[in-house]
């Protein structure tokens, strides 16, 4: 069975595997980077209560596998976490500490894909879905 998850009106299950980058791919995830950025991405995703499944850190991009509730768009988690991990860089590796936006550290775009549930499945289910609720309302009359 799927673990589903719950908001208040929802249930869901909402995966996304994202890629993102350094500006010019330039390999600066190494080292302290890479042991700070880890604990940074996954402090800024339990904020917003983002799930980070899996991820890992290569020295040129940023693979996630990331479960997003649905009252949040993709755009604006990558963007947050983009942001907000780009500031921190700033702040504890290179000496920028007020005001600093951390725009140079991450690529402006990003690659997401929907991980979900299998294709031929849903296609299935959908196709059988009449004969579900024939069967349903059936059961619904003789009780």
């Amino acid at each position: 069975m799927r673990d589903y998850q719950s908001l208040t009106h929802t249930t869901w299950d909402c995966k996304y595997h994202v890629v993102f980058i350094p500006k010019r791919r330039k390999k600066v995830i190494f080292g302290m980077i890479r042991k700070h950025l880890g604990k940074v991405l996954r402090e800024l995703a339990e904020q917003k209560n983002y799930q980070i499944v899996e991820g890992h850190l290569m020295p040129d991009h940023v693979h996630m596998c990331i479960s997003i509730p649905p009252k949040y768009s993709v755009s604006y988690v990558v963007g947050y976490i983009k942001g907000k991990s780009a500031i921190s860089i700033a702040r504890k590796f290179m000496g920028r500490s007020r005001n600093f936006t951390g725009e140079n550290f991450w690529a402006r775009g990003y690659f997401v894909s929907t991980v979900g549930l299998d294709e031929e499945m849903v296609r299935e289910y959908i196709q059988h879905q009449e004969k579900e609720d024939e069967h349903y309302d059936q059961l619904k009359l003789g009780m």
